[in-house]
């Protein structure tokens, strides 16, 4: 078993915000990548539904954990209070081989 955590967020904006979310999301896409910890942070959308989705891959829980403290992530994360229809769901899995 490796330390690697793999994330997933389900983003369900309310339409009048879907681009005030998709936006935000998409402005801090450079400096999560740029983090030590990130291995892979990448935005999906569906075509019809209007959910944003984040398929997220981190070196271990400590590099997510310092990546949810950074302001630019906490900056979106107290938007999604208005924004959003119904509360985030966001998944961790760790890899077992």
């Amino acid at each position: 078993m490796t330390n690697t955590l793999f994330g997933f967020a389900k983003i369900t904006p309310k339409s009048e915000h879907h681009a005030d979310a998709q936006n935000a999301i998409l402005a801090i896409v450079e400096e999560t990548r740029a983090e030590p910890g990130c291995i892979q942070f990448t935005v999906l959308a569906d075509s019809d539904q209007g959910h944003i989705f984040l398929y997220e891959e981190w070196q271990d829980e400590a590099a997510l954990k310092e990546h949810h403290g950074k302001p630019y992530t906490k900056a979106v994360m107290d938007n999604y209070d208005n924004w959003l229809a119904e509360p985030l769901r966001f998944e961790t899995m760790a890899k077992l081989i």
